[in-house]
């Protein structure tokens, strides 16, 4: 196996690489390609300089981003809401999405109730038939046994008049 000081210095490098890939990252990412940041932004119809908008000091924006987007009526219409336009947008859209689930639930609910109402008409039927198979099994015992007094009646009648049981009797 390796020794601890080869486990040691990967180990070492292992942290090098990645506080060189979090730190190294922000640095070199503005000087490199910007393809990533430019696929995420919006397509905007203006003449935007191709200037760097980090080299514009913060909080202030040259008149060329800002009129960025204007000709957009879809996204001009979204930053012109208010907050509570926007609240009162969202709560609609939650008040719908539970009143879909609501909607959703009271169907399952019914479709349970439906399944849990045949079930018991198909247990109750076969209670029925069950009490109907006792009932026949009951009479049935009490008809062998009466037959059984019966026969040994009329069998200890015969051997009291002379009869002589031939058959073979396994035991």
């Amino acid at each position: 196996m390796c020794g601890p000081g080869v486990l040691r210095c990967v180990l070492v490098l292992l942290i090098l690489v990645l506080i060189g890939c979090i730190v190294g990252r922000p640095i070199f990412w503005h000087f490199g390609d910007n393809s990533h940041a430019q696929a995420s932004c919006l397509s905007c119809d203006c003449d935007c300089d191709s200037e760097n908008i980090f080299s514009a000091p913060l909080g202030f924006l040259n008149s060329s981003y800002s009129d960025c987007g204007k000709s957009d009526s879809e996204w001009n219409e979204e930053l012109e809401k208010d907050a509570i336009t926007l609240l009162s947008e969202e709560l609609s859209l939650q008040k719908n999405v539970s009143e879909d689930g609501l909607k959703r639930t009271k169907a399952l609910i019914t479709d349970a109730k439906k399944s849990s109402s045949h079930y018991q008409k198909e247990a109750e039927k076969c209670n029925a038939g069950m009490e109907t198979c006792e009932e026949a099994r009951e009479n049935a015992v009490a008809a062998l046994t009466e037959e059984r007094k019966l026969s040994a009646l009329w069998e200890e009648r015969a051997r009291e008049l002379g009869w002589k049981d031939e058959r073979i009797i396994y035991s």
